[in-house]
């Protein structure tokens, strides 16, 4: 047993110590892993470049090297020194402005899968930036000004410990040994750089030293931090780099990379690296012209000339977009279907955000204002034909609320029918509530959704020019913006009427377990029937389940009877989400649970309107006095006019009496 233990302490110590220095003049050995691991948007060209990000919108890529090293002396617990340096290029796209920037990194784990793109660098998130837990030291090439991350500016080094704000920072440059003079540099100029690393295990340490091929390593280095990396670097750590894209896109390369533990790291050969790809395309096309294509040009520029006005005007008349007399007030809102076409890259399978009965939603990018957006193409055999189409049209198309999505405008082309709204980033909010939720809403953002969907409601039923009943709420028909507030969307089913008429449709639309009682006896929705559904939204965003869970036992499957239950045996708040834990205001959640029950009352008349639903949540009026026997109602009950209520049982007559004294 002894024997075999210290064999296995050999065998971990050769292992680790194994990899204590490497270089790579290049990455043509790397293509398909080899001592890289590669993930996000990271890959290794065939010319054995390693490319971090592939010019996406909001996109990380990460490469570390694929061994753990030993970084702590074991006797004292101190930091190696180390030395590694890197060659790298931001390269060119069409943007003035270029996003994010790129780091080397130090890490305890080389998935970085949870962290964000944009400012955020691919390093960190909302939740772990700040965090000393999360032991990562980064020297940042950031390409962008971010206010949040108290950056200098938009070209600058930083050294970043735990979190995106720099502890020391400084324009990016070099200074020069012949003067002392500082020369500015650009970290998008599409030019190779080189940098430097270095860390003195004795001194305790940090330099950095940035400046361009071609010039000989400063003595006097760009950043140089007096700090203990003890505390903060483990025993084991990955080594690699991180970059990200937002709004903007660059290409971010690295031509080279050499490390050292307890030394200085080995000289790059710059003469054995790779050419950058604008380089080489650029030095391609100036020998293919000059030596071969400038006849062919000339004559191709005529024939293509001739071609492209023949093309055009058969185009035009292919692609004739039909205007019909309803649309005529709608005019500035209707979008070309060649601005569609382009902004979603021809609607593009990579550019699909969903598919649902009525079609497929892409996302685009407008090619003249480059404003994100969502376009909804609705299929021929879609259930939402030109009637719901119209609907969404000429409903959503005139409403203004924060707490509703926002309809764009419009394409129709031949039968094409498409919708264009504001992209919003985080998707349907049933996505963070159901099964494996990508994170957890906690409760403030949920009271918070709650309220928003009910102040749109509000609008709808009360606060617009007529009444527009939506008909389809749900938890996945609520959209989650930037900063996660829910917008109501999906006005396909939408229907209006004045104030003070009646609506009119028989015809019953909308979601099984949403759907309120006397619709399958009238088929007439109204706001009372939206009043319902969103009940039973309340219920779904408190408790973290869907109104049916087929898979749940008898007792808990129908989500409004299980929530009565509960509040029948006195332990209403058991129904809230487990995964919330005792996160969450309990005065809050009973309010919003027993509210949820009275929305969704099996009889109309109890229920209260949205204008009271909304002072309720506010505090502003305090909500019935309620038990759960009050929401069994009789079949006798269920069958009596909607407009009479002298034929109710007398507790739901006092329920009703109670709602239009208290509420209004």
């Amino acid at each position: 047993m002894l024997l075999k233990v210290i064999l296995l302490f050999l065998i971990i110590y050769v292992a680790a110590s194994q990899f204590d220095n490497f270089i790579f003049n290049g990455f043509h050995n790397l293509s398909g892993g080899g001592s890289y691991n590669l993930s996000g948007g990271a890959s290794i060209t065939p010319t054995g470049l390693l490319k971090l990000t592939n010019g996406k919108t909001f996109e990380s890529g990460h490469a570390f090297f694929s061994t753990p090293l030993g970084f702590k002396n074991s006797s004292n617990g101190n930091v190696f020194s180390f030395s590694t340096t890197f060659i790298f290029a931001i390269g060119p796209d069409n943007n003035a402005l270029k996003g994010d920037g790129m780091a080397f990194v130090i890490s305890p784990s080389n998935n970085l899968s949870g962290a964000l793109p944009g400012h955020h660098l691919g390093l960190f998130n909302v939740t772990n930036n700040g965090n000393p837990s999360s032991h990562i030291v980064a020297v940042e090439l950031d390409t962008f000004m971010n206010p949040e991350s108290s950056d200098i500016d938009s070209n600058h080094v930083g050294i970043d410990i735990n979190g995106l704000k720099s502890i020391k920072s400084s324009p990016a440059g070099y200074f020069s040994d012949k003067n002392g003079r500082f020369n500015n540099l650009s970290l998008t100029s599409s030019e190779p750089m080189q940098v430097w690393v270095e860390y003195n295990g004795i001194e305790k340490q940090l330099n950095v030293t940035l400046y361009p091929i071609g010039v000989p390593k400063p003595n006097r280095p760009l950043l140089s931090l007096s700090i203990d990396l003890s505390p903060i670097i483990l025993d084991s750590m990955y080594v690699g780099f991180s970059s990200a894209t937002g709004v903007l896109v660059a290409s971010h390369y690295v031509l080279g990379w050499s490390f050292q533990m307890n030394g200085e790291a080995r000289a790059i050969n710059v003469s054995s690296l790779a050419s950058l790809p604008w380089k080489e395309r650029s030095r391609k096309k100036s020998k293919v012209l000059i030596t071969v294509a400038l006849p062919v040009i000339v004559a191709a520029v005529v024939l293509i000339t001739i071609l492209g006005i023949v093309f055009m005007i058969r185009r035009k008349k292919k692609s004739a977009e039909v205007l019909e007399d309803w649309e005529l007030d709608y005019g500035p809102h209707r979008f070309s279907y060649k601005d569609l076409s382009i902004a979603t890259k021809g609607f593009a399978d990579k550019e699909l955000l969903g598919t649902g009965g009525f079609g497929k939603v892409y996302r685009g990018v407008l090619p003249i204002s480059k404003i994100e957006v969502a376009v909804k193409r609705v299929s021929h055999e879609s259930r939402q034909g030109m009637r719901e189409f119209v609907a969404e049209v000429v409903s959503l198309g005139r409403l203004k609320h924060r707490n509703l999505v926002q309809l764009l405008g419009y394409c129709r082309r031949k039968q094409e029918l498409l919708l264009v709204y504001d992209l919003m980033h985080n998707g349907s909010l049933d996505k963070f509530l159901f099964d494996q939720p990508k994170m957890t809403l906690d409760w403030s953002h949920r009271y918070r959704i709650i309220k928003g969907v009910a102040s749109g409601l509000l609008y709808l039923h009360e606060d617009w020019e007529q009444v527009v009943i939506h008909r389809d709420i749900k938890a996945s028909n609520v959209l989650l913006d930037e900063e996660m507030n829910g917008r109501l969307g999906d006005f396909g089913l939408a229907r209006l009427y004045g104030h003070g008429s009646f609506p009119q449709t028989t015809h019953v639309a909308g979601t099984f377990g949403y759907l309120a009682p006397e619709l399958a006896k009238t088929g007439k929705a109204t706001t009372s029937t939206d009043v319902f559904a969103f009940g039973v939204f309340m219920l779904e965003v408190a408790c973290g389940r869907r109104p049916i869970e087929h898979h749940a036992s008898a007792e808990e499957s129908i989500l409004i009877d299980w929530v009565l239950e509960c509040w029948r045996r006195g332990t209403i708040l058991n129904a809230a989400d487990l995964k919330l834990e005792s996160g969450y205001v309990a005065v809050e959640m009973e309010l919003v649970m027993k509210l949820g029950l009275l929305c969704s009352h099996p009889h109309s008349v109890a229920r209260p309107t949205m204008r009271q639903v909304m002072q309720y949540l506010d505090g502003d009026a305090p909500l019935p006095q309620l038990f759960p026997n009050d929401f069994v109602v009789s079949t006798f009950a269920l069958g009596q006019n909607e407009d009479s209520d002298d034929r109710l049982p007398p507790y739901l007559s006092s329920i009703e009496a109670s709602i239009l004294s208290g509420g209004r």
